[in-house]
């Protein structure tokens, strides 16, 4: 992207989007409040105990219908009073007031939750037969999906006692120990050279093509971390142990089992993804050896992974990134094109880095009558307009899902990517195709097999951190600061290979990572969808403008039928065990395509 400030005057408020906050008031839906919200909630759950509790294995397609369209209202009001109140604390969570005001929220959504337990355990006990044919019924379409998933929790149900119990103390349980971790790493300042600033900005300097920048910003970002890192080594032990004791009571057979079931996939195909990563760390290992040529050095330091291969380390301001994005999304379709504008002309994103603001991207898909929101860490990086496609991805499949009612809209993890990768492809090669120079087109090509890698290995690493990390505590106990270290140590080099040096000080970077504290076993699926979004891609490169109602249709199916049937609207067969392979080999070419670049820019 280099260049792309030539011509252009940005304002200091446009390079950090100073002035791009969201609206939340209207997710209150009229209500003076978020408690008003709750109340309805609770006031509503208590007339669907009353009416159905002891009753779900008499009722007939048209009962059961009723009762989750009742069910529905409930999520609803919950949904909307909980994102109210998420999307303030994430902006701010160093605040008293809104750190109660979530205490809050979770513990009355609990109240009501476990008010409605007996969905799940009197639908569980439905004989087969009859389940299939409720399933069946047209009256039943807007939660058939769902039904049928509730289902396959029935090995893994536990008596409504004990179920009461676990839902009682869930608040005070993982999710205080989440919160407690969120809290503490957006705390975190790191200072260079006696500035002060919030994580995400000092590790977006390690993108610079200066490197005594890089290694500056990354001691000083190892040094932060050492603070309170015995905490949050203990907060991780603490979740894993909880985690251990929660699959043991459910009879889950391995730690990821759990999150592979609400993915909707087997055990053995998540391990077929993982192996087949794995078993091409070659392409990582590839790439950091010609990046070291590139950049000069004999060898690579970890803080060199994401350095900018650019000749300048340019900026870029709010306005012309979201110009970039708009276009790369109109070039492949003018509705959502239309979609991801309405992100930027109606309140819908909150962009700048802010203390006290957590750390990272994401998008809240909150409930299918309204719309989604977009949170950023905006540093006027080029990386930051990729981030800012990527989450428009999700937001534009969240709002085309909308259709799907509550019960289908979001996709499990394992699809969840998928819109996001391609809306980040499709700017990648919008931008390719407007760059002639052979070194912006290098940098261009770098960037975009680094997302790969970072999306790909890095997150399949990550797995393993996590997997070494619950077996360890499962088999031997708790883990010392030092053998998280050894195991994020062993991990990482294994994907980084013998080109990258991996310091003392990034040992303890692990400690940052929200996903191993809040979803166990999310990360794979980053691999899964990248890898399935690169597929859709190359499908969408072969058809051209004949494949977007397909993919639009894709979108709008949400999460209402299995990520096999879903893959098949865009020819993608997921149950081959050859897919993954075909993906790779799509990064592959990555790899070769950017290797031919940085000949022809005479950087090896």
């Amino acid at each position: 992207m280099g260049g792309h400030n030539r011509g252009v005057t940005t304002t200091d408020t446009d390079l950090t989007a100073g002035d791009v906050a969201w609206e939340l008031d209207e997710l209150l839906d009229g209500a003076e409040s978020a408690d008003v919200l709750l109340d309805q909630a609770e006031a509503a759950s208590k007339s669907i105990e009353a009416e159905f509790k002891g009753n779900v294995a008499d009722l007939d397609a048209a009962g059961l219908a009723d009762m989750f369209k009742q069910l529905a209202d409930v999520s609803e009001l919950v949904s909307r009073a909980g994102h109210y109140v998420m999307l303030q604390f994430s902006v701010n969570t160093q605040d008293p007031a809104l750190g109660a005001a979530m205490a809050m929220m979770q513990e009355r959504s609990t109240t009501i939750s476990g008010r409605l337990i007996f969905v799940d355990l009197e639908w569980a006990k439905v004989p087969d037969d009859k389940a299939d044919q409720m399933i069946a019924d047209p009256s039943l379409s807007f939660v058939a999906h769902h039904l049928t998933n509730m289902r396959q929790m029935r090995p893994h149900l536990l008596s409504e006692d004990a179920e009461q119990v676990l839902n009682a103390t869930s608040v005070t349980g993982a999710a205080a120990w989440v919160r407690l971790f969120e809290e503490l790493t957006s705390s975190i300042e790191v200072t260079i050279e006696g500035n002060s600033m919030p994580l995400d900005a000092a590790l977006s300097q390690l993108q610079s093509p200066d490197r005594e920048v890089r290694r500056t910003s990354a001691e000083a970002v190892s040094s932060s971390l050492e603070e309170g890192l015995r905490t949050r080594a203990f907060v991780y032990n603490t979740l894993l142990l909880d985690k251990s004791v929660d699959d043991k009571m459910r009879g889950f057979d391995t730690w990821v089992s759990s999150r592979n079931l609400s993915n909707e996939a087997s055990d053995e195909s998540v391990q077929a993804l993982i192996e087949a990563v794995v078993g091409r760390y070659d392409i990582p290992h590839r790439w950091y050896a010609l990046k070291a040529q590139v950049l000069g050095l004999d060898k690579l330091a970890d803080y060199d992974r994401a350095a900018s291969v650019a000749d300048t380390d340019e900026t870029i301001g709010w306005t012309q990134a979201t110009s970039i994005v708009t276009d790369a999304y109109g070039s492949f379709s003018e509705e959502l094109a239309g979609v991801v504008g309405r992100f930027l002309n109606e309140n819908w994103i909150d962009a700048p880095t802010r203390p006290g603001k957590r750390g990272g991207a994401f998008c809240a898909y909150t409930v299918p009558s309204h719309h989604p929101y977009v949170m950023l860490n905006w540093t006027g990086r080029t990386r930051d307009v990729l981030t800012l496609a990527h989450e428009l991805g999700h937001g534009v499949h969240a709002y085309l899902a909308r259709e799907q009612g509550i019960f289908h809209q979001t996709t499990p993890l394992t699809l969840a990517e998928t819109a996001s990768v391609f809306g980040e492809t499709v700017t990648n090669n919008r931008l390719l195709s407007m760059i002639d120079d052979p070194g912006e087109r290098f940098g261009l090509l770098a960037s975009t097999l680094e997302d790969s890698i970072a999306t790909v290995f890095r997150q399949v690493a990550m797995n393993r951190f996590e997997d070494r990390c619950h077996t360890i505590r499962r088999t031997e106990g708790e883990l010392s600061v030092e053998r998280f270290g050894d195991v994020w140590a062993e991990t990482q080099i294994a994907v980084l290979g013998d080109s990258v040096e991996v310091t003392d000080g990034y040992r303890n970077w692990w400690s940052y990572v929200p996903h191993f504290m809040g979803t166990p076993g999310y990360v794979y699926a980053y691999a899964y969808g990248q890898l399935l979004a690169l597929s859709v891609y190359a499908r969408y490169a072969e058809e051209g403008d004949a494949f977007v109602p397909a993919y639009l249709d894709l979108l709008r199916a949400g999460g209402s039928k299995s990520p096999e049937e879903l893959g098949k609207i865009v020819q993608c067969d997921l149950a081959d065990p050859g897919f993954w392979d075909a993906g790779l080999n799509i990064v592959e070419g990555q790899l070769n395509a950017a290797t031919e670049a940085a000949t022809a820019a005479g950087r090896i």
